[in-house]
């Protein structure tokens, strides 16, 4: 009989929380329950973890086991407990020693021979443990790799529960294995692919830029896909701060690489248009699973033939897209995940989709008005940069000397990047976060005369005020690529021209 407790994390979206795990042994029918609110992958801990402790060489004791998760109001999931209440177990009711972990948390899945498996979501659970002030982490060796991206914690690994055993009383050792390097990144994909698209390229290094939302239309073959797929190869490398917040997302529904590293490349997500409102904001029964937005974190949410999803898993993004977060509320409480992704959209301009654009297009008007009604008027406010691209010419296709490569177009985003953060003074890093109120502040404030073509659009109705202040946003970008102070009226000019389709 005997009562021990050991340390285990629990995840709530990205945040952590740090989990005691204690484990009581009393007179009574052999058994085991667990409490704590744990779901159903928890609940079945109770027959791996027998058959791991008997296999490891252990005692199981043949009394009524009780553990219990504290806090119990909190939602605990997944299998990451095993480890931690194997070893509880086995404390209390075997003597097991686990001073040499009174400082740690403990992660892992077990099997049924014992062996310590990978799990999701290592990386904010030792997180959220070196916030909390606990020294040290005991990982799966799977997981060995993400888990030493935290600092200010010592971690090491285990790849069986014999060997944690063994450490304990002291004839084993938990395993340190060297730093691999990782392997090359692929080379993104380079702009001087695509040919004969000005007006798309321009687009993209805006985008990349001020951190732009956009859409472009097209015949098929116009490059609005090879244009899309392009644009993370010109945005800058992602700081310490936003690798860590991308990595750990990744590292929650296990599409890390193989590595292990922190994710520096600005990530890019293009769901099929069959996705549900739940691949794409995130969503699921019991603790919500971070969606499409969530992933692109930092990156790009590429929609290919936007036109073809489902109108209310478009709008689904409309509140994402404004706050760069989405709040999943289900029964057992609120999840947050970050969600700072430019949006791009690329549709065909009708039905048909005749090669030929325009002139080749064989659909009535009010069926072109129909599809592209499908996008509505609410979700394309809240884009910057809307487009028509024409068909490619034969002449661009032969002429490829003057085509620039994408590290010529990141050199130029950095810089107007490194102007914008510098203008602002922190308030907002690119121009596309600056809110509306810094906008008409005195410092920044356009005069009336700059401002004018965009004056007179929104008192004709054809401009909302959110377009208006969006499209101040992208002046301020086209002003920063020039490498000027303020933008003049022709760069408002711009701005509206490509946020607005019919003005060719």
């Amino acid at each position: 009989m005997g009562y021990a407790q050991i340390r285990s994390v629990a995840l709530q979206g990205v945040a952590g929380e740090v989990i005691v795990v204690e484990a009581d042994v009393a007179p009574g029918l052999p058994s085991l329950v667990v409490s704590g609110l744990p779901d159903a992958a928890l609940s079945e801990a109770r027959d791996r973890v027998r058959a791991a402790v008997h296999n490891s060489g252990a005692y199981w004791p043949q009394q009524r086991v009780t553990v219990n998760l504290l806090p119990a109001h909190v939602r605990k999931h997944g299998s990451g407990f095993d480890t931690a209440v194997a070893i509880a177990v086995l404390a209390a009711g075997a003597d097991l020693p686990i001073g040499r972990l009174a400082d740690a948390v403990v992660l892992g899945e077990l099997g049924l021979d014992g062996t310590v498996r990978p799990v999701r979501g290592v990386l904010p659970a030792v997180l959220a443990a070196s916030r909390a002030g606990v020294g040290s982490a005991v990982v799966p060796l799977g997981n060995i790799t993400e888990a030493r991206l935290v600092p200010d914690i010592e971690v090491r690994a285990a790849d069986s529960l014999g060997r944690i055993i063994g450490y304990l009383y002291g004839s084993q050792t938990l395993l340190d294995p060297a730093i691999e390097s990782p392997p090359p990144e692929q080379p993104p994909l380079d702009l001087a692919d695509v040919l004969g698209q000005e007006r798309g390229r321009r687009v993209i290094e805006l985008a990349a830029a001020g951190r732009h939302h956009v859409a472009m239309f097209g015949p098929p073959g116009a490059g609005k896909t090879m244009l899309a797929a392009r644009l993370p190869g010109v945005l800058p490398p992602l700081d310490d701060q936003e690798a860590i917040e991308v990595t750990a997302l990744h590292s929650i529904v296990g599409r890390l690489a193989p590595s292990g590293t922190l994710v520096r490349r600005a990530p890019i997500q293009a769901p099929h248009h069959t996705a549900s409102v739940a691949a794409l904001v995130g969503g699921g029964s019991g603790l919500a699973k971070p969606g499409a937005i969530s992933l692109a974190h930092h990156g790009v949410l590429f929609l290919d033939e936007c036109a073809e999803f489902t109108p209310g898993v478009l709008d689904a993004l409309r509140q994402p897209l404004e706050q760069g977060e989405v709040r999943l509320r289900r029964t057992y409480g609120e999840t947050l995940y970050p969600a700072r992704a430019q949006l791009v959209m690329a549709a065909n301009p009708c039905p048909c989709a005749r090669p030929g654009g325009r002139q080749m297009c064989q659909c009535p008007s009010l069926v072109r008005r129909r599809y592209q009604a499908r996008l509505s008027g609410p979700l394309m406010d809240r884009v910057d940069l809307q487009v028509d691209l024409d068909p490619v010419r034969s002449a661009a296709l032969l002429d490829t000397e003057h085509v620039e490569p994408s590290a010529v177009v990141a050199k130029r985003v950095l810089e107007a990047r490194g102007a914008a953060r510098e203008r602002w003074s922190g308030r907002a890093k690119t121009n596309g976060d600056v809110p509306p109120a810094l906008l008409r502040d005195k410092r920044y404030r356009l005069s009336r005369a700059v401002l004018r073509p965009l004056t007179i659009e929104i008192d004709r109705g054809r401009l909302s005020a959110r377009g208006f202040d969006r499209c101040v946003r992208v002046a301020w970008t086209i002003t920063d690529l020039d490498g000027r102070e303020r933008p003049a009226v022709d760069d408002v000019r711009e701005a509206l021209e490509l946020r607005s389709r019919s003005v060719r």
